[in-house]
């Protein structure tokens, strides 16, 4: 064996189609494009959503709805999670970095404390909002709230 007789394995090569050269070729006149309509025009590109003619479907469907500009999107994190993350941790105090480092939240995330589960430890919680019933919880179980 030697690179004079090294040849690519059987069926991985094979030879480009030369279009439009000619009858000889097998793929000339029409050169694979069938006969007529946009599709055979030189510069042809489809326009995104073109159906043919057809009515599109973004233009058959009505308009609906608005988007508020204004809407503050909160991550949600229940008193169960914080409860969890407490007992892992062994915490006291609950704020963003501590929710960032856990993985419950991204850098941009504004918090809403939720009050789903039980809170036994005493924790001091920083978030941007509260609902009444997580509010009233930690403060029952001997705990801080701090809104930012």
């Amino acid at each position: 064996m030697n690179l004079s007789n090294l040849t690519p394995a059987a069926g991985s090569v094979r030879t480009r189609k030369r279009i439009g050269r000619g009858s000889g070729s097998g793929m000339g006149g029409t050169a694979t494009r069938g006969h007529k309509g946009a599709k055979s025009r030189s510069g042809y590109s489809r326009q995104v959503g073109f159906e043919g003619g057809q009515m599109p479907l973004q233009r058959r469907l009505p308009k609906f709805g608005f988007k508020n500009i204004n809407r503050v999107e909160y991550k949600a994190i229940n008193l169960e999670t914080l409860q969890a993350l407490a007992d892992s941790k062994k915490l006291t105090k609950i704020g963003l970095q501590e929710l960032r480092d856990a993985g419950y939240i991204n850098k941009s995330a504004l918090v809403k404390v939720l009050g789903k589960g039980t809170l036994t430890t005493k924790l001091e919680v920083e978030a941007n909002a509260f609902s009444k019933s997580a509010e009233e919880a930690i403060v029952a179980a001997g705990g801080k709230v701090v809104k930012i």
